[in-house]
């Protein structure tokens, strides 16, 4: 297949639904211009979105541009086609996440720590969420590279120490709302087709 002509989309391909919410792009690059991440990005969002459309897998999971954003949404706000570009960085997150890769097992384990002490608090605990995460990376040196920072922290009252206490928070009916709305999603989908 050509390097030009854009992959055509089927629904066993990983990207076929990153690919419907993006084919409309013109390249513009104003998603680019506008997100305050794209220095660090070793793909731009530009070119991201188009090695999206092309169908290229293995260099878009190799890249860091979905782990980079920071979900502000400035350049969804920003796109002339009105695109949904941070829902679509959001799923690239979650085709890398769970295709295990290696790559990125250091942001999955901090987003999933992360969220299982806001479900446990209602809040987020930093000693806590911090120890869970270095204890599930186990890899020695990653508390050493945020030893420094996390002094600083504690020195200057930034950091709860302690673990707290579970509580019944009202945060966790609307994590288990969330996690049955993500098992129908593919029943739903699938019932669509069936109709079709």
């Amino acid at each position: 297949m050509s390097q030009t002509q854009p992959m055509p989309e089927s629904e066993s391909h990983p990207l076929a639904a990153v690919q419907s919410m993006v084919r409309a792009c013109i390249q513009c690059g104003t998603c680019t211009g506008s997100c305050p991440n794209a220095d660090e990005m070793d793909l731009t969002p530009r070119h991201m979105w188009r090695r999206v459309i092309m169908g290229q897998l293995e260099p878009v999971m190799a890249s860091r541009t979905f782990i980079l954003c920071s979900d502000c949404y400035t350049c969804t706000l920003r796109c002339p086609r009105g695109l949904p570009l941070t829902d679509a960085m959001e799923m690239l997150k979650g085709i890398a996440f769970a295709r295990h890769e290696e790559k990125h097992r250091y942001s999955r384990h901090f987003y999933e720590q992360f969220l299982a002490t806001v479900r446990r608090h209602g809040r987020i605990r930093e000693l806590e969420f911090m120890s869970r995460y270095f204890t599930t990376v186990r890899n020695p040196m990653v508390p050493l590279r945020f030893a420094p920072m996390g002094l600083k922290l504690i020195q200057k009252g930034k950091v709860e120490l302690g673990f707290g206490h579970a509580t019944d928070t009202p945060l966790a009916p609307l994590f288990d709302k969330v996690a049955a709305m993500d098992q129908a999603a593919p029943e739903s989908a699938a019932e669509e087709e069936d109709q079709a």
